[in-house]
């Protein structure tokens, strides 16, 4: 039995108290899912300003009523000290906060994402990404949480061109996105040094499935391309299409957050961790098996082409983790490749096109 597996055994058996953040994004609404069927007592935190209502309105309707009433929802804001302070407690709807739990763990996945989009308006990305991961910290801090697991960014590495990429071993960012990651980290550390307050972070490479948003300035590449196959757009790609990517489906990125929310294990802490799969595919190779997996009920697809255009600024040309690090400390092991992954995921793309 795998470390993970041990733990889904195990969480049903003695509830905790768990706090989302960026709950009805991607991640986020994945996270609540897994979270809520394993009979965990949840609150979440979002200002919508990415996420939606129909995320978490779709995890209601797989969960089960009993389940769904242990989720507390709190329309807030990370950049608001006094939201993060307020979601650090659970409690029933209409129950007072005489009858409040605390929250023992915490899963920050709030953030601006996109490289674009903090080119654009860097301002904004550090509001949410600088500001609002600080006020997670101070509020955890205070609320004495037992962990503090957040999700940091493959784009730390930067201009360093070696592959794989080691947790250590990292350039100088391309991107104020990059920067605010990167400064996630130095906060955490800071935070350990100075008042003995654990965290780790996990460094995701290119999540992706279920639930990820495919409209938009600022969309990741496998739900825009899908939805603009589904939909007979152009699909577009920046530059040759040999940049490649270690693309990781969204239940590896679940099983990282669980295992390293409840590690009992000292040295695993203060710790920053890839989570990925370990392969990297091109983005010719990807747009070839997403097109592919779509025929069956598209076939006119089989001939479609993408179409190419500049290399895009601040991105980097090859992206490949090392995950030896998360599997012997946390025990973690991937569940989906990249082609297992969007099996899923094309499926539920399809589904919700109907």
């Amino acid at each position: 039995m795998t470390a993970y597996e041990s733990l889904l055994a195990e969480l049903p058996r003695a509830p905790r108290t768990w706090l989302i953040t960026g709950v009805a994004g991607f991640i986020g609404s994945n996270l609540l899912e897994a979270l809520l069927k394993l009979d965990q007592r949840v609150v979440g935190l979002d200002n919508f300003a990415t996420g939606h209502q129909r995320n978490l309105d779709e995890v209601r309707s797989l969960t089960k009523p009993e389940q769904w009433a242990n989720f507390c929802f709190i329309q807030g804001d990370i950049r608001k000290l006094d939201d993060c302070r307020q979601a650090m407690q659970w409690r029933r709807a209409h129950e007072s906060a005489l009858t409040a739990t605390p929250v023992e763990h915490v899963l920050h996945q709030a953030a601006l994402g996109s490289v674009p989009r903090s080119l654009v308006d860097p301002i904004t990305t550090n509001g949410a990404n600088v500001t609002g991961f600080l006020n997670m910290l101070v509020a955890a801090r205070d609320a004495n949480v037992k962990s503090f697991t957040y999700a940091a960014s493959s784009s730390t590495y930067g201009d360093h061109p070696g592959l794989p990429k080691v947790e250590e071993v990292i350039g100088k960012p391309l991107s104020p996105y990059a920067v605010t990651k990167y400064v996630n980290e130095l906060y955490a550390d800071v935070f350990a040094r100075s008042y003995g307050f654990n965290t780790i972070g996990l460094r995701y490479f290119n999540v992706f499935g279920r639930r990820q948003d495919p409209d938009g300035s600022y969309a990741a590449v496998i739900p825009k391309w899908t939805a603009s196959l589904i939909k007979g757009e152009p699909v577009y790609i920046n530059g040759d299409g040999e940049t490649s990517r270690d693309f990781c489906y969204v239940e590896n990125a679940v099983q990282a957050n669980l295992l390293a929310a409840t590690t009992q294990e000292s040295n695993a802490l203060n710790q920053v961790y890839n989570v990925a799969v370990g392969e990297r595919t091109s983005l010719n190779g990807l747009f070839s098996l997403i097109r592919d997996g779509l025929t069956a009920k598209h076939p006119d697809l089989a001939d479609a082409r993408p179409e190419y255009r500049d290399f895009r600024a601040g991105d980097v040309r090859h992206s490949l983790a090392d995950i030896g690090k998360a599997t012997r400390l946390l025990g973690y092991q991937p569940s989906h490749k990249l082609k297992d992954g969007l099996a899923v995921a094309l499926g539920w793309y399809l589904a919700v096109a109907v």
